[in-house]
C-alpha cells in the first residue's frame, strides 16, 4: 500500500490524498484549492490525478476545500464512485453547483479582462453538466456500517463532529499475515461540544493516522464566553444604530452562529433586530440541517422535543434576490447580515464590506479560519487599506474576531482525540490541513505524545507501507 499526499499539504486547502493498494486506487477528499485568485486557478484546473484511474473517492465532508473539485473530476473521465454520508451527499448536492455558478460568474470576468487584453480565453473547471455528472455517482453509507471496496479494501465511517455528515475515515486493507493495515483519515475534525452536532469520535485499531493541523498551535477560548461576546456585539449595533457583518461559511459555520443567536433570543438578552442571511446556500444548508436531526447532540435535540427550532427566532430573514441583497445597503440600521463566503473571497459578503468597510460604526465580525492571501487575513491583521472590487478601501470598521466558534478542534482538542484513538497500535502519523508553522507544531504534539518520526508531508511526496 502507498500513500501519495497532493493537496492539504502544508495548507489548509485542497485536500486531496491518494491511497493505492491491492489494485485500486482511491482519494481520500478532492478538494479545491483556495487562496490567491490567479495561484487557485492554476493548481485547480491541473488535476495530479488521471481521473479515469480512481475507482473510488471517499470524501469526509462536503466543505468545498474537500469536495469542489468532484466536478472537474467527472469532467476528466472518472467512473467511479463517491462514498460518503448521506447529509454529505445532500449538502454536496447544493454546494457544488453554488460552486459551479461562482466560478463561471468569476471566469466570465476574468476573460472579459483577458478578451480586451488579446489573451488566450480561460476554460472553465467545471460545468453545471459535470456537477450532474457526478452526482450520479454519488453513494451513502450510513456511520458504522462497514462498505466493500473490493479487492480486501473495506470502510467504515465515523462521526468527526466537525460539520453535518463530516466523518472519519477508517479504511482496511488486507494483504495477508503481517500486511494488514487500517488507516484512520481525520479529515477536519470537530470542536469539542460545539452547538448542534454530537462529539466526535475514537475510532480503535489504526496503525496509519492522518491528523489535521488547522489549530495545532493553539487552545480556542472557552465557549462559555461566545454568546457573551455575540451579544455585546448586538448592543453596541443596538446603541450606534449600525450593522453588524459576519462573513461565515454556508455550511456550518452560519448555522453555529443562528443557534447562538436563538438562544440568546431565548433567554431575552437581545432584541429583536433584524437578521438577514444574505447567501441562497446557506438558505438551502440550513434546510439540509433541519433534514439530518439524527445528527443533533443532546442539547439541540432537546429544543427540539420542546417544541422549538434551535436555528429559528423572531427576525430571522433570508434573503433571496440579488436585488434584495443590494437594497440591504440602503436600509439603516441596527441589523445583522450573514454572508458568504466565510473568507470573504466571493460572494454578496463582497458588497456588503464594500458598503460598510468605511463606517467606523459597524462591526465585521470574523468567526472562522482565515486562510492565508484571503480578504479575511487582511482584514484580521489589519492590513490597510484592502482591495474590493478592484478598488482600495481603508478599514475603518471595526473587526473581531470570535475563534471559540470555530468547527475545527484546537490543539487540546487535537490531542484528547488522538490519545483517544492511539492505543498500541499508531505507528505512522501524519500531520496534513495546516500551514507549515501549524503542521510542525502538530508534528511536535505528536512526539511529545509518543510518537516516533511524526512526519508532515509536502505536496507530491509518497510513502510506501508494507
Amino acid at each position: 500500500m502507498k500513500i501519495t499526499f497532493f493537496g492539504a499539504a502544508q495548507t489548509t486547502t485542497g485536500s486531496m490524498h491518494l491511497v493505492e493498494a491491492n489494485g485500486k486506487r482511491i482519494l481520500l477528499d478532492c478538494g479545491l484549492y483556495q487562496g490567491h485568485r490567479k495561484e487557485a486557478f492554476e493548481k485547480n484546473r491541473k488535476l495530479p490525478v488521471d481521473a479515469r484511474t480512481i475507482d473510488y473517492v471517499i470524501l469526509s465532508h462536503a466543505h468545498i476545500d474537500h469536495s469542489g473539485n468532484l466536478p472537474q473530476l467527472a469532467r476528466n473521465g472518472f467512473r467511479g464512485k463517491v462514498i460518503c454520508r448521506p447529509p454529505t451527499r445532500d449538502l454536496c448536492d447544493v454546494m457544488l453547483r453554488d460552486s459551479c455558478f461562482l466560478q463561471l460568474r468569476d471566469l466570465e470576468y476574468v476573460n472579459k479582462k483577458r478578451k480586451t487584453q488579446g489573451k488566450t480565453l480561460f476554460e472553465p473547471l467545471y460545468e453545471e453538466s459535470d456537477v450532474e455528472a457526478i452526482m450520479k455517482r454519488f453513494e451513502t453509507v450510513p456511520m458504522k456500517r462497514e462498505f466493500d471496496l473490493g479487492n480486501g479494501l473495506s470502510l467504515v465511517f465515523h462521526n468527526a463532529g466537525h460539520i453535518l455528515g463530516s466523518a472519519l475515515v477508517q479504511l482496511d486493507v488486507k494483504g495477508g499475515v503481517g500486511h494488514n493495515h487500517r488507516l484512520l483519515f481525520s479529515g477536519d475534525l470537530g470542536q469539542p461540544n460545539q452547538p448542534i452536532l454530537k462529539h466526535y469520535e475514537y475510532p480503535q485499531g489504526a496503525d496509519i493516522v492522518l491528523i489535521e493541523s488547522t489549530y495545532a498551535d493553539r487552545d480556542h477560548p472557552s465557549d462559555v464566553d461566545v454568546q457573551a461576546r455575540l451579544k455585546g456585539f448586538v448592543d453596541d449595533i443596538v446603541e450606534q444604530k449600525s450593522k453588524l457583518l459576519i462573513p461565515a461559511f454556508s455550511v456550518g459555520r452560519t448555522q453555529q452562529v443562528l443557534y447562538y443567536l436563538n438562544r440568546l433570543h431565548a433567554l431575552g438578552r437581545i432584541p429583536a433586530i433584524p437578521v438577514y442571511i444574505d447567501s441562497p446556500l446557506s438558505r438551502n444548508a440550513t434546510n439540509i440541517y433541519a433534514e439530518h436531526k439524527e445528527c443533533y447532540n443532546d442539547e439541540a435535540s432537546d429544543i427540539l422535543r420542546s417544541g422549538g427550532d434551535p436555528l429559528s427566532f423572531p427576525n430571522l430573514k433570508f434573503v433571496e434576490t440579488p436585488q434584495q441583497s443590494m437594497a440591504l445597503n440602503d436600509v439603516p440600521g441596527p441589523m445583522i447580515i450573514i454572508a458568504a463566503s466565510g473568507m470573504c473571497e466571493g460572494g454578496r459578503v463582497l458588497h456588503h464590506l464594500k458598503h460598510c468597510i468605511d463606517d467606523p460604526r459597524s462591526i465585521v465580525l470574523i468567526v472562522g479560519y482565515q486562510a492565508e492571501n484571503t480578504l479575511g487575513r487582511r482584514l484580521v491583521e489589519y492590513r490597510s487599506p484592502v482591495r474590493i472590487f478592484g478598488e482600495e478601501h481603508t478599514i475603518e470598521a471595526r473587526v473581531h474576531t470570535i475563534n471559540a466558534l470555530s468547527a475545527h478542534a484546537d490543539r487540546k482538542g487535537l490531542m484528547d482525540w488522538f490519545d483517544g484513538i492511539k492505543g498500541k497500535t499508531v505507528k505512522r502519523v501524519f500531520a496534513v490541513h495546516g500551514e507549515p508553522e501549524k503542521v510542525e507544531a502538530m508534528t511536535g504534539l505528536l512526539k511529545e505524545h509518543g510518537v516516533k518520526n511524526p512526519v508532515a508531508p509536502v505536496p507530491g511526496q509518497t510513502f510506501v507501507f508494507e
